[in-house]
């Protein structure tokens, strides 16, 4: 009888710890089911190769292709400069003006000087007629005649050089008026009134806005590319969404001695509509040989050990490879891929590390795969 009731003992005990074990594994099997039918919504981005033309840029500025000083052609005292920085000017505008009362001066004296040789030379040349009407008498002499003619013809180039000094006191007087030969803008100013300025010392400084280039310092280590350029560009950071075309016009012989860079001037091709001097502009180099690479953001890159990779899905599926791939260069925002992948994959560009092989993905953005 004892051993009947330790059976049923046992028994009933085995039954209890059966009953409270079937809850858990009941649990376990609901969260493996779970976890396998658990479906991730990934971001995805269709793979295009490209010819690799990777972009070098430059900062640059636009600067006028013509810019002159302007200065006056005599010594004086500046009396008036009606210009300032950024005023534009017209053909024939004036610039300043010069003291002009020293020269008004010198005009009358050589204009007294030709009244003067003028009036010397109707005397000499009187004389010698007078004299000249004496040949048939017995007091005339060749000598005599030769002397008075000689000092006719003095008279003469007198008469001449001093007229010259008028026509030279007529242009220093005009002189003092410094007006612009052609129009454009005033890009700096040089001398103040009252200051006295000599003979081709720049007043100011006046640009022709009609046509611009783009003035770029080149590191010495970026030469070769600036030169071997075939299709420059340049974007304006007032228009960033636009670019114009670029040729290279000039390169500096020798480095800036302070930047250590050499100048470069691209003309524009295409003239900017909206385009003012010393707006920044950014200069396009596009170089690479040629090599098809596919551009994906940093974000899709798996390191698998120490091997780059990225998650391909397959859309009809909702299924994820992970395929090695190989990084043809980094940039600061992406990377370029030469093969691992092919065109037309979908590769998981976020979340990459939440991704599993047998886990179920749905594109955002997409309707769901059917089964999920």
């Amino acid at each position: 009888m004892v051993r009947v009731a330790l059976r049923s003992s046992r028994s009933a005990r085995l039954v209890a710890g059966a009953l409270l074990t079937l809850p858990l594994l009941a649990a376990c099997s609901e969260q493996k089911k779970e976890h396998a039918e658990e479906v991730r919504p990934v971001r995805v981005q269709t793979v295009a190769f490209e010819a690799s033309r990777e972009t070098l840029k430059l900062a640059g500025t636009l600067a006028p292709r013509l810019e002159a000083p302007l200065a006056f052609q005599v010594t004086g005292k500046l009396s008036t400069r009606p210009v300032d920085v950024g005023t534009r000017v017209t053909p024939g505008m004036l610039i300043g003006k010069l003291e002009a009362e020293d020269f008004a001066l010198q005009l009358r004296r050589a204009q007294a000087q030709v009244a003067s040789s003028e009036a010397d030379l109707k005397r000499l040349q009187a004389d010698l007629t007078r004299y000249e009407a004496l040949k048939t008498s017995m007091v005339f002499t060749q000598a005599t005649y030769d002397q008075r003619a000689a000092a006719a013809s003095v008279a003469q180039q007198t008469l001449i050089g001093a007229r010259s000094q008028v026509a030279i006191a007529e242009r220093q007087l005009n002189y003092t008026s410094l007006t612009a030969e052609t129009g454009g803008i005033v890009t700096a100013v040089l001398a103040e009134p009252g200051q006295v300025v000599a003979a081709g010392q720049a007043i100011v400084r006046v640009a022709r806005d009609e046509e611009l280039e783009v003035s770029v310092p080149i590191p010495e280590n970026r030469l070769a590319d600036a030169r071997a350029a075939r299709d420059p560009r340049v974007t304006l950071w007032a228009e960033p969404e636009k670019s114009y075309r670029v040729q290279l016009r000039e390169l500096a012989a020798s480095a800036d001695p302070q930047t250590r860079t050499y100048l470069a001037k691209y003309s524009l091709l295409d003239q900017p509509q909206t385009a003012k001097m010393g707006m920044t502009a950014t200069l396009m180099l596009a170089k690479g040989d040629g090599v098809p690479v596919a551009s994906l953001p940093l974000s899709a890159i798996f390191q698998q050990g120490d091997k780059p990779a990225v998650w391909v899905v397959d859309a009809g599926k909702g299924s994820v490879t992970l395929k090695p791939v190989t990084v043809a260069a980094y940039h600061q925002d992406a990377v370029l891929l030469a093969n691992g992948v092919k065109d037309g994959d979908l590769v998981v560009t976020a979340g990459v590390h939440r991704v599993d092989p047998g886990i179920k993905v749905r594109i955002l953005g997409a309707a769901p795969v059917k089964g999920q």
